[in-house]
């Protein structure tokens, strides 16, 4: 049975203006497009896009992103006040059939918040998906993701199988791929066939195998639990609640 696959990275409250949330998306783009061919041009929704395009043209420069993210806050429902501590959000895609999706929210800088993250949906069909679901680009992906938008953990995985791996929901999520920023700790040794590898000063990558990883395979399931497990004893899993209101 066909898996719907996701990669997205997850950070805590941090609170930036929309010009830095730009400059890391202009850099994010600029590494994507080295990833796939197809990642060469974006697209935003909106009124007035011409029909034979799948939206808007998104240049991949710190201004145009810096007005999304201006024109993508967060409002009041009465009054449509920005509320500043919620941060930005803008989400691009690539084509009109058989798109991938990428969803960033960033900036946000209250602890009660959905978080900050950047979240990429692949095609749920075609040779681009079959592309995109193998470990050379996603580990290119990941890769982007963790330099450009420094988060506290990426992974991807399938849906099904982080469901079933997921124990609290807001616990730092191990799948095929894992991306674990230093600032969490240190990566305990973890059983072959794992790949750990460095990326750059910030982090590290783990690599449970080089095919996917898939739900409906039970030796896949119980060995990302095997690795989840020796993490969370690392103390790389448990991620602090946010403090009641007031306090």
């Amino acid at each position: 049975m066909r898996e719907d696959y996701y990669v997205g990275a997850y950070w805590g409250p941090r609170k930036e203006t929309a010009l830095k949330c730009a400059q890391r998306a202009e850099l994010f783009f600029h590494m994507l497009a080295r990833c796939d061919p197809t990642f060469t041009q974006w697209y935003r929704g909106g009124r007035g896009f011409p029909r034979e395009l799948p939206g808007h043209p998104v240049r991949p420069e710190v201004q145009e992103w810096e007005q999304l993210f201006l024109r993508g806050r967060n409002r009041t429902d009465i009054g449509k006040k920005v509320i500043e501590h919620l941060g930005f959000s803008e989400h691009v895609w690539n084509a009109k059939k058989a798109a991938t999706y990428f969803h960033l929210h960033c900036g946000e800088y209250s602890p009660w918040g959905a978080g900050n993250n950047c979240w990429m949906d692949p095609p749920k069909e075609g040779p681009v998906r079959e592309r995109l679901l193998r470990a050379p680009a996603l580990t290119e992906i990941i890769t982007s993701m963790a330099k450009a938008w420094d988060p506290d953990f990426a992974m991807a995985t399938s849906i099904a199988m982080g469901d079933l791996i997921q124990k609290h929901k807001r616990e730092v999520r191990v799948g095929w791929m894992t991306y674990l920023s230093r600032r969490l700790g240190k990566v305990p040794p973890l059983p072959a066939p794992v790949l750990i590898e460095p990326v750059g000063t910030l982090g590290w990558l783990l690599v449970l195998s080089p095919e996917p990883m898939t739900a409906s395979n039970p030796e896949h399931v119980a060995f990302t639990a095997r690795v989840r497990e020796l993490l969370d004893r690392a103390g790389l899993i448990e991620r602090p609640e946010p403090a009641p209101t007031g306090e």
